[in-house]
């Protein structure tokens, strides 16, 4: 789950740096809120797709796994 309030941040940040005017009927918090749902969203999909693909799409390739495991941890 995101952060909100550094969701409310990094948002107010790209508004600035892009020099986007939010409607003064949109409230921050809720704005916050709806973005943090939307790349939730989009992040439980991406994770979804990512563990179809890294366990075999449900046969795993246990060696493929610990080549990889040994990758990422320099072994």
């Amino acid at each position: 789950m995101l952060d909100r309030e550094t969701v409310k941040e990094f948002l107010r940040g790209q508004f600035t740096d892009l020099k986007i005017d939010v409607p003064g009927d949109l409230d921050a918090d809720s704005l916050a809120d709806a973005f943090c749902k939307y790349t939730e969203d989009d992040y439980y999909e991406w994770l979804r797709d990512n563990f179809k693909s890294f366990f075999n799409h449900g046969d795993p390739d246990w060696n493929h796994i610990r080549e990889k495991i040994a990758q990422y941890s320099g072994g």
